[in-house]
């Protein structure tokens, strides 16, 4: 069963899902996937997950970072699990490029080399935006591109994390890497 719960941010209204193993989605009301893997049959109801995620939340929307995260289950193919598992790893207030998560995803598989391109299809289709933080990737040139939330959401979020923004820009459209 998949329950679910609003929750209001600085940024905007965001949708929560949970289902009985962790949190299964976090979208930004309007998102470019909003609520894709999200069951037909659902409950609004507040379940020990979802407190805990907004509670996570209470605590990132004030600038501090959470100490613990709550339980998640991401719903992807192996690959995507496997991409979202190395974002996992990006420390608070910093990034990485979609060049090095192919490159460490190419080691941990014993490849010579990992498209860029397909490790940017699935941080794009991240189903749990900021816990499982894909506003902190970036183009290898610093380019803010590929947040399904939009980018100033993006900007938004780094900023909050005092992310150094310096060598970062949005590029002009149908410019993107």
């Amino acid at each position: 069963m998949t329950f679910i719960q609003h929750y209001n941010s600085p940024l905007g209204g965001i949708l929560l899902a949970a289902d009985e193993i962790g949190l299964t989605g976090l979208w930004f009301d309007g998102e470019k996937y909003f609520a894709d893997n999200l069951p037909k049959v659902h409950t609004e109801q507040e379940t020990p997950i979802l407190s805990e995620t907004k509670r996570w939340l209470d605590l990132y929307f004030t600038g501090t970072e959470p100490d613990f995260l709550p339980p998640l289950h991401p719903i992807g193919s192996a690959f995507r699990q496997a991409v979202w598992k190395i974002l996992l790893q990006i420390p608070y207030g910093q990034t990485t490029t979609y060049g090095e998560i192919a490159r460490q995803l190419a080691e941990q598989r014993g490849l010579t080399h990992m498209s860029a391109q397909a490790v940017g299809g699935a941080v794009g289709h991240n189903g749990i935006s900021i816990l499982i933080p894909c506003h902190r990737v970036v183009g290898t040139n610093g380019s803010l591109t590929g947040y399904a939330g939009g980018i100033s959401t993006k900007v938004k979020l780094l900023e909050l994390e005092k992310a150094d923004m310096r060598n970062f820009f949005v590029p002009k459209k149908g410019t993107a890497l």
